[in-house]
């Protein structure tokens, strides 16, 4: 199937005129006035996988909080300050305009939509009730990694248009209301019938899919709540998992992107199409796959003269050549983004079963399919696979330390190219052990950030209401305060 990604901007483009007098100088019947549900939605999807897996330093910080890449010579993200390129303001940006925004247009659209002749009543109502479901659990997905981004954030009215100034939530009552949504969205899936015939690019509009992405996303929620709340932990991720989930990766959720500018992957715009030298590996992440002879590394890295080298985290590793360079998979133009994958689940679900929730196997069993899905789908060959799950730091019986060591340090090898949701899992499971770098910011407190800041906008613009987050949030707003799940 041919992928054609629109651009909202380039939609809202007018033809100008020479006599703006004319009282039908804005009447263009050539220009396209109507946005269809399908563009936004696309717009939505693409904008969602690449503030997801964009390395841009204006964009995202994460993969710098993982300890995954290092920068060279401009050092200032690494270090954990975000200010002079507005960071925080920009992720919470692109989540709220540009995904939850569309998202929310799209929905409205979709209300509007006139039945042709050649639907039946019957089937267009499913095939519209499809649709919103659809809608709904992208809008779940977005505001969980909002919250889980910065805390108590505005939810209820954040997306209503009449309310320029919305009230902030606490991130723990949050929560609740996103399983809420879930399930009614997952209701609301009939298989039966389809839903959007184009536009939808990650799972093409496959309605059993999108029931299995959405049961893998109850999972998602529900173990982070396990410190919190571990009676609704246990019901969301029981519920999701009898209902069916993402368990191999011929299921998982991912966005493809065409070859050709300007709407490659993200990564490959960073490493390739920019011409610079930016990021070179880091070393703590480099150092631990070379200590377990992880076959991944040869994927994730290139050698220089035959060996691996990661750059010191927060320093400025000037001399490029001296470092492994990011791999050659992360600098094709088409790389997938992955939004739900098999290793994920397993992994989630491991930790489940390791905290006694009914989810049909053991946290062993969990643990070892997350590897093996993991090496599957970086292409390592079974018998490299076999022997590094054969290595007693590896086997879940022999590996040291308790569920949350084992699980925290194999999710850091696999995640590499999901760093948002790495970090989630380190702050969850406070596994692996990272060292803050020696050079920080004060503004870091020495620790690695647990949340990002607020946008200034926020601060100048949304004043009362953010103050009274701030207080909320325990009066400081801080990268060193913990969302509401994290709780060591």
């Amino acid at each position: 199937m041919k992928k054609i990604l629109f651009s909202i901007a380039m939609l809202s483009l007018l033809t100008v005129g020479c006599n703006n007098n004319d009282e039908t100088f804005n009447n263009d019947s050539d220009a396209p006035y109507e946005v269809t549900p399908e563009s936004l939605l696309t717009n939505a999807e693409k904008e969602l996988a690449d503030q997801m897996s964009t390395p841009s330093v204006n964009l995202s910080p994460f993969r710098f909080f993982d300890q995954y890449w290092a920068q060279t010579t401009y050092n200032t993200e690494s270090r954990f300050s975000f200010a002079s390129r507005a960071v925080p303001d920009n992720h919470w940006n692109n989540l709220y305009r540009n995904v939850l925004g569309n998202l929310e247009s799209a929905k409205r659209y979709i209300v509007l939509e006139v039945r042709p002749s050649t639907i039946t009543e019957a089937d267009w109502n499913v095939q519209q009730q499809n649709k919103l479901a659809i809608i709904e659990i992208l809008q779940v997905y977005t505001f969980q990694v909002l919250v889980d981004s910065f805390g108590d954030i505005p939810y209820t009215d954040a997306l209503n248009p009449e309310n320029k100034l919305p009230t902030y939530e606490d991130d723990a009552a949050i929560y609740p209301k996103l399983i809420t949504r879930l399930d009614a969205a997952i209701t609301q899936l009939d298989d039966s019938g389809d839903s959007f015939a184009n536009g939808e690019f990650l799972l093409n509009g496959d309605v059993s899919k999108w029931a299995l992405f959405a049961n893998s996303l109850k999972i998602k929620i529900g173990i982070n709540l396990a410190d919190v709340n571990p009676a609704l932990s246990k019901t969301t991720i029981e519920s999701g998992y009898a209902a069916g989930v993402i368990l191999e990766n011929a299921d998982n959720v991912s966005f493809d992107y065409p070859s050709a500018a300007p709407n490659y992957n993200p990564i490959y715009a960073d490493l390739e199409a920019s011409g610079r030298n930016d990021f070179v590996a880091g070393k703590p992440f480099v150092d631990a796959l070379l200590a377990k002879n992880d076959p991944r590394i040869g994927v994730y890295f290139n050698e220089v003269d035959g060996t691996y080298i990661g750059g010191v985290i927060g320093a400025a590793n000037n001399n490029f050549t001296a470092f492994s360079q990011i791999g050659d998979t992360f600098r094709a133009s088409n790389l997938p983004t992955q939004l739900m994958e098999a290793t994920e689940v397993n992994f989630y679900l491991a930790e489940a079963a390791a905290r006694g929730f009914s989810v049909g196997n053991t946290a062993d069993y969990y643990y070892t399919r997350g590897i093996e899905t993991s090496l599957d789908f970086w292409g390592i060959p079974a018998a490299a696979a076999a022997t590094y799950l054969a290595r007693p730091d590896v086997a879940y019986a022999t590996a040291t330390g308790d569920y949350k060591q084992k699980i925290g340090n194999q999710v850091w090898y696999a995640f590499f190219n999901r760093p948002f949701e790495a970090w989630t899992s380190y702050r969850r499971l406070d596994y692996p052990a990272l060292v803050v770098p020696s050079n920080a910011v004060a503004a870091a407190d020495g620790e690695i950030p647990k949340r990002l800041y607020y946008p200034v906008d926020e601060r100048t613009v949304n004043t009362t209401n953010y103050q009274t987050a701030v207080t909320a949030i325990g009066g400081l707003d801080r990268l060193k305060v913990h969302v509401f799940w994290d709780v060591n």
